[in-house]
């Protein structure tokens, strides 16, 4: 038996002997999606003995060739084609999807002009009987301070704006139900755009009760049955993004206050019944004109990369820039206090503050000469 015990025991010991001679497997290090970028570029120690070190550098120089090789095409294609390239093409960063920004930024043209995605220019004259332009001011204003309330995306407040315009130009509105129609469309966009998105209960509370849960429910689904689905849209946020990229390209400094400005203006925008008849994509680019206009006072605010890439000549943006301007000096909606005050915060930089000329002078409306 005491032999027995003895095998048992020595078994026994050379399995832990083993266990603990194996190489643990790395643990993974769990992660947010803002550090993914961190996460690429981690490289995973491994055990030397496994020889995989010339099978790194054989696949870092694959990597290399094949971008090379992209590179290459996508410069041969448009030298051939005679496009424009791409301010994105030579990116090395994936998240800007270099050789697809162009192909992206002309669908994203594409959708915005296409009419079942877009508002009438003047549907309070010709749908509305009982809603007026003062009151759309008042319920984005209000919308506003709700997505602030919720820590909404900026993303939630354009699209469900655009589901309000949208709803009106086809559907007559009582103005008490002006309300129930802001949180019902609030709802859908932070549905389609959030990641948590709020539950029907904290939008009733957000209007102190004023509506049922089944109200806010059935006009839900009276909006969607009206947009018939079609629930992606462009905004101004859109284009955005995008455009301030472009117009911090000279400049390696990015700078938050031209970024903070311009999301000012833009959120500005959205008060005016004015600024419905312009694209997303022309409004976006009067308002990257505009922030750097109030930046630089002095200076021409356009340059031929600018007008190259957004797309836009000075003289077509002219009207809605002047427009835009106005709305900042308070000469238009000067009661809708609720996007002001919330740019004077730090966090925006105060660019709320930030003194404006009272006139554009007019030399720098025209277009510029190539």
């Amino acid at each position: 038996m005491a032999d027995q015990e003895n095998v048992r025991i020595t078994r026994a010991a050379k399995r832990r002997a083993a266990v603990n001679t194996e190489e643990l497997p790395v643990s993974k290090k769990r992660v947010v999606l803002g550090e993914l970028s961190n996460v690429l570029n981690v490289v995973v120690s491994v055990n030397p003995s496994l020889g995989n070190e010339p099978q790194k550098r054989k696949s870092r120089a694959k990597a290399k060739a094949k971008k090379a090789l992209v590179s290459t095409k996508v410069k041969s294609t448009t030298e051939d084609v005679g496009e424009k390239p791409d301010i994105d093409v030579g990116s090395d960063d994936p998240k800007m999807c270099g050789p697809y920004a162009t192909d992206i930024c002309d669908y994203l043209h594409k959708m915005e002009v296409e009419s079942k995605r877009r508002p009438l220019p003047d549907y309070i004259e010709k749908v509305q009987k009982d809603v007026t332009p003062n009151m759309r001011g008042i319920l984005v204003d209000w919308l506003v301070d709700v997505a602030e309330e919720y820590k909404l995306l900026s993303d939630t407040l354009y699209l469900a704006i655009t589901y309000i315009d949208r709803f009106l130009s086809s559907n007559v509105l009582n103005r008490q139900k002006l309300q129930l129609l802001g949180v019902s469309s609030m709802l859908i966009a932070s549905k389609y755009e959030e990641i948590s998105p709020k539950s029907v209960e904290e939008f009733c509370y957000i209007t102190d009760n004023t509506y049922t849960k089944d109200e806010v429910v059935k006009m839900e689904a009276c909006i969607l049955k009206s947009l018939k689905f079609e629930l992606g849209n462009t905004t101004i946020k859109t284009f955005l993004r995008r455009f301030i990229r472009i117009a911090q390209e000279d400049d390696k400094n990015l700078n938050l206050q031209l970024e903070f400005l311009s999301y000012y203006l833009a959120e500005l925008s959205l008060l005016d019944y004015e600024c419905i008849k312009f694209l997303p994509s022309l409004v976006a680019a009067s308002v990257i004109f505009l922030a750097r206009f109030m930046m630089q006072p002095k200076l021409y605010p356009w340059n031929l990369m600018l007008q190259k890439f957004l797309g836009y000549r000075t003289g077509d943006m002219k009207d809605c820039v002047l427009i835009i301007h106005n709305l900042y000096l308070s000469r238009r909606g000067g009661g809708l206090r609720v996007v002001r005050e919330k740019y004077k915060q730090h966090k925006f930089k105060c660019v709320a503050t930030i003194p404006s000329p009272p006139e554009i002078p007019a030399s720098f409306l025209e277009d510029l000469k190539e």
